[in-house]
């Protein structure tokens, strides 16, 4: 007999591309074009595999502000944030050709560089049409939704004593 959920029940939406295909070397080379670097809610990246050319650019729209100076981290919170003061925000957005320069340490130059232009404009327009795509979903990480529900947890011993070991299903951890 199950016990089914009344109340407090979501479904978790998942949203992302499949790239099993890529990762089970299926395919060489992941028939996404696009890929979108978000840091909590903040979109702070995205790449772009151009397939006619083969080139691979990468435009940044924001960077942690690392800690310190010339580092590769945030070395005195531990963790880098994820807006506000925490991240430096680029107006032209940073870009990087990858196969040229793969640490990412030399933009293009917006003001000099004939691709500069062309390139972020085809990105904005792929910002574009994937920001249509976003929907405001319910917070999937709040208390209610990760609170433990021992009626949906197999039980195997009495409740609420229902920790099963895994080798006889017998109550484990009750006796030591």
């Amino acid at each position: 007999m199950g016990i089914y959920c009344t109340c407090f029940c979501y479904i978790r939406i998942i949203d992302g591309r499949n790239l099993m295909p890529l990762l089970t070397r299926e395919t060489l080379h992941s028939e996404h074009e696009f890929l979108f670097h978000y840091c909590g809610t903040q979109l702070h990246a995205v790449r772009w595999h151009q397939k006619e050319s083969g080139a691979i650019w990468k435009a940044h729209y924001m960077t942690p502000v690392f800690f310190p100076e010339g580092a590769i981290g945030c070395y005195n919170t531990k963790v880098c944030g994820c807006e506000g003061d925490h991240v430096d925000h680029h107006d032209p957005p940073l870009l990087f050709e990858l196969l040229a320069d793969p640490s990412e340490s030399k933009p293009l130059d917006a003001r000099v560089d004939p691709q500069y232009k062309s390139v972020l404009s085809r990105i904005k327009m792929a910002v574009t049409e994937h920001q249509k795509t976003i929907s405001v979903v319910p917070q999937q990480f709040s208390f209610f939704n990760n609170l433990w529900r021992p009626w949906l947890q197999p039980c195997c011993g009495t409740f609420p004593f229902c920790w099963c070991d895994k080798e006889d299903h017998n109550v484990a951890g009750l006796m030591g």
